[in-house]
């Protein structure tokens, strides 16, 4: 009996061992831990982009990037794409699948594409549409951008083997020079008289003043010690060069995030479009092949600025928060479901060429209910907000202006059904952006979006 009882004892201090170790392990696994992926999102040649196939390839390819954040509750998952835009059903799967990937929900996912235009379209729900018709998918046909789906949550899983821990939070800031301006020339009755594209060859256009921008570049750096994991950055532009080549790449903003890459190669850069839809880089630009490099070295040089005036501060899961706004923007009045279907079912070519396939989603998702998320990430006294479509920037300027007090970021071109999201008064304005061929909702669209900003920077 004796032995029975010296057994039993012994594998108790046995088990007793391995619970403590277990719980040694568990608490050096605790608190915050970051990991990053990074696939290549270039289509092959022979397959189509937004406007044109694909017929050769670039010394730099196209990139999707982004990070998971572990130990703040279900885990958070940052992502942004160098495509055009990901809409309506391609959204949804891609939030869908990169939570399954992590292991969270997809309301705590943000994914956003930089809008280069030598880049992939992307919405399941518009190619269904056209499939459905009896059309070519054009555009929408899916193969490509669901094996990059594929691509990238096989990327997350492995990242989750080597997250690391994160100790301290970087934030910076600084200003570009000679990129960004206004899109929007008003003339002398408040009404838009030109439009100065991304790459403007008109003197006129290019010799008025800069006009609404946000000149600043916003770094978020998380750190494991004194080693840079991540570098996100921040910057509200059009990003377009140059087009129509051909030719699938990442444009300035791509050019300049490879050299930062080159420059810290310890860290993960990961770039993001803030609110641009009314921005571009059309004052310092005639589409000038050469000018690609210059744009690319000023947003490059500010990106430097920020990173050496990075303030570090210690981070915890405690300051670690995710809040989300549901929003329902009304449709634009210019366009019906019945219409949009009609000309599906006569083949219109400006129904094809016009991307009706992907509106007419839009619409039946706004008539079936569905809202659209605007979310923000809170890392310390940092706030990063989460917007859909092509805001302009007076959205961005509005949230950093609603919390003065803290660092705010803004990231645009999440779910890319809405296009364009103007002013209530660039509607009556005019131009392009807010024309019945570039938007998809109307003026409704601002006090919704900026009750939502505005509810989820003061929490």
């Amino acid at each position: 009996m004796w032995a029975r009882l010296l057994l039993i004892f012994t594998l108790a201090l046995a088990v007793g061992g391995m619970h403590a170790a277990d719980s040694s392990a568990t608490n050096q696994n605790a608190g915050l831990r970051l990991s990053t992926f990074d696939i290549d999102a270039t289509p092959p040649i022979g397959s189509m982009m937004a406007y044109d196939p694909v017929t050769n390839k670039w010394d730099l390819g196209l990139r999707a990037r982004g990070i998971v954040l572990l130990g703040a509750g279900e885990p958070l998952v940052l992502c942004a794409v160098d495509w055009i835009g990901i809409a309506n059903g391609g959204h949804d799967a891609f939030c869908k699948g990169l939570a399954e990937a992590a292991g969270t929900t997809a309301a705590r996912v943000a994914v956003h594409t930089l809008h280069q235009h030598d880049a992939p379209d992307c919405d399941f729900a518009a190619e269904r549409i056209l499939l459905d018709g009896g059309m070519s998918a054009r555009q929408y046909a899916s193969g490509f951008q669901r094996q990059v789906l594929t691509n990238l949550q096989n990327a997350v899983r492995e990242s989750l083997a080597h997250a690391q821990p994160v100790t301290e939070l970087g934030l910076g800031q600084a200003l570009v020079t000679n990129v960004a301006s206004n899109r929007r020339i008003l003339g002398a009755d408040g009404k838009v008289r030109g439009v100065r594209y991304t790459a403007t060859k008109d003197p006129e256009l290019r010799a008025a003043p800069e006009g609404t921008i946000d000149p600043t570049v916003s770094l978020v750096s998380f750190w494991n010690g004194d080693k840079p994991l991540a570098v996100l950055s921040y910057y509200a532009t059009h990003p377009q060069s140059y087009y129509r080549t051909g030719i699938p790449n990442p444009d300035f903003p791509g050019v300049a995030r490879f050299l930062r890459q080159l420059a810290v190669p310890a860290a993960l850069h990961i770039h993001f479009n803030g609110a641009g839809g009314n921005i571009g880089a059309g004052k310092y630009n005639d589409g000038s092949p050469e000018n690609r490099l210059l744009l690319a070295q000023r947003l490059a040089d500010g990106m430097r600025r920020a990173w050496e005036s990075t303030k570090r501060t210690p981070i915890a899961a405690e300051d670690v928060g995710w809040s989300t706004e549901w929003v329902a923007i009304p449709p634009s009045k210019y366009f019906a479901t019945n219409d949009l279907a009609a000309k599906l079912e006569q083949r219109t070519a400006p129904f094809l060429t016009g991307e009706g396939a992907t509106r007419l989603a839009w619409l039946r998702r706004c008539k079936d209910g569905k809202q659209i998320d605007v979310s923000c990430l809170k890392l310390g006294r940092a706030r990063i907000v989460h917007l859909p479509g092509e805001p302009f920037v007076e959205y961005q300027l509005a949230a950093k202006a609603t919390r003065p007090d803290l660092f705010v970021a803004v990231a645009g071109y999440g779910d890319y059904g809405p296009w364009y999201i103007g002013t209530s008064v660039a509607y009556e304005e005019g131009g392009y952006e807010t024309s019945p061929t570039a938007t998809n909702v109307g003026p409704e669209a601002e006090p919704i979006l900026l009750r939502a900003i505005r509810n989820l920077l003061r929490r």
